[in-house]
């Protein structure tokens, strides 16, 4: 139902995502664009969109208007690309103000059990490694 809005909007949202990167981003839309497409709408064109890779991580099952950008954002490769490095938030409220933000996520810690086993050894055997390397060199 809005897939023709978003779709008309897409230089102006990867915009948004790209500027992101520097803080909040907002837009203004005009109203009627949004009342015209579903002028029965009765739960509002307000939404709240989580995107981070290929899909949304809140639930965006009742609401169309989020759906319907969230197909937008997955048909670009910007976006996609964008949406890979971070999750963005897309929120817009009653007043059809669209905010994007984006969040950094952070990377899963890296192996440290090597080196955590390493500083675990008792003193003695540390020393004994030592004498060993010290009478090889001799």
């Amino acid at each position: 139902m809005y897939i023709l809005l978003w779709n008309k909007y897409k230089p102006v949202l990867i915009k948004l995502m790209r500027d992101a990167a520097n803080g909040p981003q907002e837009y203004q839309f005009i109203s009627h664009e949004f009342r015209d497409l579903n002028p029965k709408e009765r739960g509002g064109h307000a939404f709240k969109l989580e995107a981070y890779k290929r899909r949304a991580q809140n639930d965006i099952k009742m609401t169309v208007v989020a759906q319907d950008l969230m197909e937008i954002l997955l048909k670009s490769n910007t976006a996609y690309e964008l949406m890979e490095e971070a999750m963005y938030e897309f929120t817009m409220n009653k007043e059809f103000k669209l905010t994007v933000t984006r969040h950094e996520v952070e990377a899963p810690e890296e192996n440290t059990e090597d080196v955590q086993a390493e500083a675990v050894l008792p003193e003695t055997e540390v020393a004994s490694e030592v004498t060993e390397k010290e009478e090889e060199n001799a």
